[in-house]
């Protein structure tokens, strides 16, 4: 029986991306996005609960995440889900889960912020038409990986 490991996000960034470049150049970015969703109570009072969930991304993904994302920013994430475990110095068990994005569009359109968040600009320099937002997955160009992808095409 085949499994199956997909998640799919559109949330903000808690804050910028911490890139590392390691050995040989490969570059990793972490950053925290967080999604929303609102209910009602038992008393029918309007709820809000906020998950944070920490992104992984690597390579061109992350050379565009360095140069693009900034905290506020929204993003779709799509990718598959890790977990992690390892003793912290205490000599206690620790776990952590992130997601590791094979595909990443940034969503709406200029940034009012200024610097890298002006994703039209950006994208135009580099010959793409995005009407708003950018998208890059892993397996697109080496100069960032971005895809002219239609912005509508969302199944939701």
């Amino acid at each position: 029986m085949a499994s199956v490991n997909k998640v799919i996000l559109i949330g903000n960034l808690g804050k910028d991306p911490e890139i590392r470049h390691l050995e040989g150049g490969v570059a990793v970015a972490r950053f925290p996005i967080a999604t929303s969703e609102t209910f009602k109570d038992k008393s029918g009072q309007k709820q809000e609960r906020t998950e944070w969930h920490n992104i992984v991304v690597w390579r061109g993904l992350a050379e565009v995440a360095e140069k693009y994302l900034r905290k506020g920013n929204s993003v779709f994430i799509e990718g598959k889900i890790r977990s992690n475990n390892y003793t912290d110095k205490d000599g206690i068990q620790r776990y952590s889960t992130e997601i590791v994005a094979d595909n990443m569009t940034m969503l709406g359109g200029r940034s009012d912020n200024g610097g890298g968040g002006d994703y039209q600009g950006s994208a135009a320099a580099s010959g793409g038409n995005f009407g708003g937002g950018a998208t890059a997955n892993k397996g697109g160009s080496p100069a960032g990986g971005f895809q002219n992808d239609e912005p509508d095409d969302l199944p939701f």
